[in-house]
């Protein structure tokens, strides 16, 4: 058993968004003594790095996370929450640090598998968003210098998040976060050049999914034809939107407890 002092739970947040999205979850795992990170990927939150401009690499995206892992002392081990985008964040970090983690938790976030390529996670994102379903969201074809492929971009629209990522939300928490959003991706043709990940790193960290039932975006057949590829420890449930941590926080709380109390 690794002593609670040792174990920092890292909570990784999805595209556009920032570490401001947990700020309900880190309040309250913080109140019951947790040892609490909320960290903002690069170009996010208040991170100083823009897109495009800085980042156009999933790597250079995931860079604070993998630095955060690389500075954890020996023997101590973090608990890895990731959310929607943030689970491809989560997987590439498994693959690198798989020592350094004691389990990783997907909160209704994309999970890729050790037998296809990373981005095929996204195959059904469109049979779970429609063309139609995007709305207002703003995508944008980017020409990097040195680089033959395009890098697009996208930021989620207020009536998308609306709809499909806030609408069991308080209305106060839909309004911060259409003035906290910043521009993001999906990174998918830089993913293309990703290996496939290994057994021996990702396949080897115990992983548990949290399927959010009311999703609009990742849809709850789309969460567990991620799960039906994975070998998952465990599948725990809430009636939430795509945003469970600020529409059923209590709940994701009271989850992430259990898993800490039983896989650590």
């Amino acid at each position: 058993m690794i002593p609670e002092q040792q174990l920092k739970i890292i909570l990784v947040h999805g595209a556009c968004h920032g570490a401001w999205s947990w700020y309900k979850v880190e309040a309250a795992l913080r109140s019951d003594g947790h040892s609490v990170l909320s960290l903002d990927l690069a170009a996010s939150g208040i991170n100083k790095k823009r897109m495009v401009e800085d980042v156009f690499t999933f790597a250079e995206y995931s860079q604070p996370l993998m630095e955060t892992l690389a500075q954890l002392p020996e023997g101590e081990k973090a608990v890895l929450v990731g959310h929607s985008l943030g689970g491809l964040n989560l997987a590439f970090a498994m693959e690198t640090f798989p020592q350094k983690i004691a389990v990783a938790v997907f909160v209704s976030a994309f999970m890729p598998d050790t037998l296809s390529p990373p981005p095929s996670v996204f195959s059904k994102l469109g049979e779970s968003i429609s063309a139609v379903a995007w709305m207002d969201t703003e995508f944008e074809e980017v020409r990097v210098p040195k680089r033959e492929e395009p890098f697009i971009t996208m930021l989620f629209g207020p009536q998308f998040m609306g709809k499909h990522l806030y609408q069991l939300c308080a209305p106060e928490d839909l309004a911060l976060a259409n003035a906290l959003i910043r521009t993001g991706s999906l990174f998918q043709e830089d993913l293309k050049k990703a290996p496939i990940l290994s057994e021996e790193g990702y396949g080897s960290v115990d992983k548990v999914y949290i399927v959010c039932k009311q999703d609009a975006a990742i849809t709850e057949d789309y969460q567990r034809w991620m799960i039906s590829n994975n070998q998952v420890k465990e599948v725990m449930e809430i009636e939430a939107d795509h945003m469970v941590m600020l529409s059923r926080p209590q709940e994701l709380c009271k989850h992430l407890i259990t898993i800490l109390h039983k896989y650590i």
